[in-house]
């Protein structure tokens, strides 16, 4: 086999429906049969680490946690040679037809995963490995989401969200995030993941379902990555990434269709030509050994020089981010049984501000105006693990790791900008519908933020164990870990102190209880004040796990989990608790043929998800907006926005209400039950020829418990007034109260108004909401066809179906993410209508992608990308004459048009279904790449270019989906209903430059 052939084999490795059982997917294991008791040998061909142990009675054989990378293995003479990749299971037999030559390394027989043996019969789980020379040669943004999204059932997230992944009919907060091990999801919401520089990674792994025992704390998927490491080789290399400006295409502009907007000047809607984007940033790394075969080290530092400027229709913003990340792994090995890895991570952003302002109320002109304000924005932080790996014995393992994480979210240098007296103020009199700024204060300070707090953080600090012993035809698996994650936030208000947003009508009309004639001049205030803390979740799960052997082609998985979650709050009392939490998972792998070419596989599992630290901060925190009306004379100080005169008159009752931290008894029910699902998966893989392999698999999930907050009041009235209890008040209650929709309550209540509460029980029916209801359906085709003859392709379809009443942890529709603690269940008003295609059901996904070695030193690669469109709804204000309203009128007038009862042209409110407006449209996407490796250059140097989108097709992906404006109250039919919000990101080109030596 030719030097280069080899290499691109190995560089093109790709595992599909794989994955054997390892801790957190850090590592791999190689697997096989060879004569009984007959000695095997491995060793590492990267850092020359050997090890030997014998075929059992039945001549099966396991080498377990092996670090990623290639090993040579010897039976009897026999070497073959064969790649170890994330979480995957690589088949090594030795018989009687072994070829007695096999050890001439110029004839060494490949083996491994991608290469001759792609099915991983070891494994009962869902799931795609990626190597770096993948990535890096496949048209595929450099980031852990896009490579992500190859994987089959997986979908883009809102973009409301950033840049996150669907897995498998969850939310885009359902998933889990990996590297070498470390969980870096952050819990804050979910919806984010400590990062590193996309150089640093050598495989990533996305597991999309069945994965085993060890793993939970998610229901959609998990992304492990491993990151580089040193060998017994001094290697290193730099590159160069530059995605320009000049070669981007820009988005197209949204006309508004509201001539209220027209006549102001106001005409876009979304206005995007003029937004510019350039990206640059360049890596240098290196790695070797310290001391031969047994302490390595790799590092690597990435500078960047991204800039983007934003003009919107008065103001402006440039951005600019220069500062540098970088990585470093440490690995000593300090005897061939012992092993030892350190991880450092620093992947801080510090984004450089300058906002403008139009002169002279200039609109859409595409500059920047005068300068009003400059600012720095710091995010990330640090990552720090350590593990250690003991081969204790021929058939027992344990692992250890500890780690560290702390991220800041977001720290602002200056924290004020001088305008922070200034308060926040609109002027809505010639337009209800519009929110015109005026006065001295600034967009980019919305809120001032309490100036004795620290800084924002998300930190996590968590350590695991786990053992693995082969006793016979037993893979005996067991782990504990722990893990405290805190968010530190400050408390926040409006600049100023107070948010003034005037009005005028040209009708008589009712304000807050008060008739108020036409063309009366009267101010909305809104006092919103929340309280600085620190909250801590502390989670602990302890598995135990065992892959059975049963017969020479069949292995039984079972497993099971137990989970603890605990939330906090400021004052460090559990507000939410659960204990013993049980997650059983069985599994089967039949080999049919016995030769790992075709395999028949299923799992069932429980999948619990804990509660999100933001469910802490928001609702055992203490936040509040006192809202108020007045009267004023119509003068307005034209400096600071307030009234130049005062406030006049009240109108209707006071809200004098003021930030208090809830006692942690009142806002969470006592008999909750965490959020869970459950999983069933069947599948069939087969290989087709020497190259090609196919598969199907159907997976079928439901979301059995579902958890959500309930801000309503009237059904706590109700049932005191039906229970005789006369001294109730329910002012003494928490804003929200987090609940199992559809199930009773047990909450702890202030019955009688003195201050004692006592545990009562709530039957549902009080609060006339259905139960939580999630589930998908999907049939998964794939194929892969190994690199060889110069080409490689893989691909898959994707038939699916995701309904129910609610999305998940986050609402794509109304892009809230306040994970587990969304507006759905907040009154039973919300929960009409909502049964229905849920936001990431796209029923059918096409997925190619490939490459072609076109000659020696050309090479080029392609993407391809078929999606139908999401659902389409109607959203409107919810009814406030509806009796299920009642006293909680105030609250839910406050409310955005965020129902499923839609404002039709004539004024009605009609309750629509979720998904009964039709479908954004289907889009397409082709990406391609070329890629030009000299021989001049000895192979050493690549020159790639990646177009992404490149047809520049920009069909419709997201909609206007609000049919009404102007508060619930004043509400009129919105005519931008059905615009167009946003397309598909147009072409763009990225530019690289890569050196080894």
């Amino acid at each position: 086999m030719r030097r280069s052939a080899l290499s691109l084999a190995l560089g093109f490795t790709l595992a599909s429906v794989a994955g054997a059982v390892m801790a957190q997917s850090a590592a791999g294991s190689i697997f096989g049969r060879a004569e009984a008791g007959q000695p095997i040998q491995i060793e590492n061909l990267d850092t020359g680490t050997k090890r030997e142990i014998s075929a059992d009675g039945s001549g099966r054989f396991s080498f377990t946690q092996l670090p990623t990378g290639r090993y040579r293995i010897t039976s009897a003479g026999v070497s073959r040679e064969a790649m170890v990749n994330v979480g995957t299971g690589t088949e090594v037999s030795f018989g009687a037809a072994a070829s007695a030559d096999a050890t001439n390394l110029d004839r060494v027989e490949v083996v491994g995963t991608g290469a001759f043996n792609p099915i991983d019969v070891s494994s009962v789980e869902s799931s795609t490995v990626f190597t770096a020379e993948q990535m890096s040669q496949l048209p595929v943004a450099r980031d852990v989401t896009s490579v992500a999204l190859l994987a089959p059932g997986a979908v883009r997230g809102d973009s409301g969200f950033g840049n996150v992944a669907s897995f498998g009919g969850s939310s885009p907060a359902e998933n889990g995030y990996y590297i070498n091990g470390f969980d870096v999801t952050n819990l804050f919401n979910f919806l984010s993941y400590a990062d590193l520089p996309f150089d640093a990674i050598a495989e990533q792994q996305v597991k999309t379902g069945g994965y085993g025992a060890e793993y939970g704390r998610s229901l959609g998927g998990i992304v492990s990555i491993v990151t580089k490491r040193g060998s017994n080789e001094w290697k290193g290399g730099a590159s160069v990434y530059w995605n320009p400006e000049g070669l981007r295409e820009h988005s197209r502009n949204v006309i508004s269709r509201n001539p209220a907007d027209l006549a102001d000047g106001h005409v876009y809607s979304q206005y995007r030509e003029d937004n510019q984007d350039d990206d640059f940033s360049y890596n240098v790394y290196g790695g070797g050994p310290i001391i031969k075969d047994r302490l390595f080290v790799f590092g690597l530092v990435e500078g960047v020089d991204d800039s983007y400027d934003r003009y919107y229709d008065d103001t402006s913003r440039h951005v600019k981010n220069t500062q540098p990340r970088g990585m470093v792994k440490l690995d000593w090995n300090i005897t061939d049984n012992h092993l030892l890895e350190f991880t450092g991570i620093s992947n801080r952003d510090k984004e450089k501000y300058v906002d403008y302002t139009n002169p002279n109320g200039s609109l859409y002109t595409g500059e920047h105006g005068e300068e009003s304000a400059r600012y720095t924005i710091e995010r990330g932080g640090e990552i720090y693990t350590a593990k250690y790996t003991g081969h204790l014995t021929d058939n027992f393992t344990l692992s250890a790791q500890a780690g560290k994480l702390e991220i800041t979210t977001e720290d602002r240098d200056p924290l004020l900008l001088g305008s922070e007296v200034c308060p926040r103020a609109f002027d809505s009199r010639t337009n209800p519908s519009q929110t015109v700024k005026i006065g001295c204060w600034n967009e980019s300070v919305t809120f001032v933020r309490d100036p004795d707090a620290p800084k924002d953080l998300d930190k996590r600090d968590a350590y695991r164990l786990d053992g693995e012993w082969q006793i016979g035809d037993h893979s005996i698996r067991f782990g504990y870990d722990h893990e405290k994650f805190a968010s530190q936030r400050a408390g926040q208000s409006y600049t100023g102190g107070i948010y003034y947003r005037y009005y005028r009508r040209a009708g008589d009309f009712n304000v807050n209880g008060v008739l108020v004639p036409a063309g009366t001049n009267y101010v909305r205030t809104w006092d919103y004040r929340s309280l600085s803390g620190n909250f801590e979740v502390i989670n602990t799960a302890a598995y135990l796990e065992d892959s059975w052997q049963v017969t020479d082609d069949v292995l039984l998985y079972g497993g099971l989990r137990m989970e603890d979650f605990e939330n906090f709050n400021a004052e460090g009392d559990t507000f939410a608790k659960s204990d013993s939490l049980l997650a059983p998972r069985v599994g089967f792998s039949w080999d049919i043929n016995g030769d790992s070419t075709m395999k028949l596989f299923g799992n069932a599992g429980r999948y619990f998800i804990p509660i999100a630290s933001n469910t802490s901060v928001r609702m055992s925190g203490g936040d509040n907006t006192a809202e108020n009306f007045f009267f004023y004379d119509g003068n307005i100080d034209p400096v600071t926005g307030a009234p130049a005169n005062g406030l006049g008159a009240q109108i209707g009752p006071s809200d004098d209400s003021a930030p208090v931290a809830p006692d942690s008894r009142t806002v969470s029910a006592t008999n909750l039950d965490p959020m869970y699902q459950d999983e069933f998966i069947l599948g069939f893989q087969q290989q087709l020829s020497a190259n090609w392999t196919a598969g199907v698999r159907g997976i079928y999930r439901k979301v059995q418990n579902g958890m959500d907050d309930y801000c309503s009041h009237q059904p706590f009235q109700d049932w005191a007034d039906d229970n005789g209890h006369a001294n109730f008040d329910v002012n003494s209650l928490a804003g929200c109260v987090l609940v199992n929709p559809g199930r009773d309550l047990q909450l702890a209540v202030d019955l009688e108004g003195d201050g004692n509460l006592q545990q009562v029980s709530i039957p549902s029916a009080y609060f006339g909401m259905p139960r939580y209801k999630r589930s998908y359906k999907a049939l998964d085709f794939f194929f892969e066809r190994r690199f060889a003859d110069d080409w490689y392709l893989q691909g898959s379809y994707t038939l699916a179906k995701s309904e129910g009443n609610v999305e998940g942890y986050v609402n794509s529709t109304l892009e809230q993410s306040d994970a587990g603690i969304t507006q759905d269940f907040d009154n039973a008003l919300f929960t009409d209508g909502t049964y229905g295609p849920l936001p990431n059901d796209r029923r059918h996904t096409v997925k190619l992608f490939g490459a072609y070695q076109l000659t020696e030193e050309w090479l080029v690669g392609g993407s391809f990308l078929l999606q139908s469109g999401r659902p389409l709804n109607c959203n409107g204000y919810i009814p406030l004459d509806d009796p299920r309203i009642g006293i909680d009128r105030s609250t839910f007038n406050n409310y955005a048009a965020s129902s499923f009862y839609c404002r039709n042209a004539a004024g009605e409110d009609v309750l629509h279904n979720r998904g009964d407006q039709g479908r954004t449209p289907w889009v397409y996407n082709l990406d391609a790449s070329v890629a030009y490796t000299p021989n001049w250059a000895n192979k050493k140097l690549t020159l790639e270019m990646k177009v992404f989108n490149i047809f520049n097709i920009q069909r419709v992906t997201e909609y206007e989906e609000t049919s009404a404006y102007g508060g619930n109250a004043a509400q009129a039919p919105d005519l931008n209903y059905l615009n167009v919000v946003n397309y598909q990101s147009p072409r763009s080109v990225l530019f690289s430059a890569r050196y080894q030596f």
